[in-house]
């Protein structure tokens, strides 16, 4: 599975933006599909998670209520809407998959995602 990441941009505070993850190889349909962050002299850290066949979700207690994350079958893509952006959401986004989830899914040790995106650059501006 090899994962393009989109959507990211500039944006003020308060401000909104849609991020995108789609397999150019490959299907999403794998067990589970996160979003991952890292701002400047940060570890990487699970922001959003989903479990494709159940839909189970898992959000970082940072983004809950702010963030939203949904899959489209047809689209074969993971979207992480984000609305309410303040500067500490400022870093860059990955999504990942992890493809051998079989139950409490998604997952959220990093090392669970074996696929991951090339990341896309999200900064808030205050």
């Amino acid at each position: 599975v090899h994962l393009q990441a989109s959507g990211g941009g500039l944006v003020q505070v308060g401000g909104s933006l849609r991020l995108s993850c789609t397999a150019s190889e490959g299907t999403l349909t794998s067990a589970a599909v996160g979003w991952f962050r890292q701002a400047p002299g940060k570890e990487r850290e699970l922001v959003s998670a989903i479990a494709w066949s159940s839909g189970s979700t898992y959000y970082d207690a940072s983004v809950m209520g702010r963030f939203t994350i949904s899959r489209d079958n047809a689209k074969n893509t993971v979207s992480l809407q984000m609305n309410r952006l303040n500067p500490e959401d400022t870093a860059v986004y990955f999504c990942a998959a992890d493809t051998v989830c079989i139950f409490n899914c998604p997952r959220r040790d990093p090392s669970s995602y074996t696929h991951w995106g090339q990341g896309t650059l999200v900064t808030v501006s205050s």
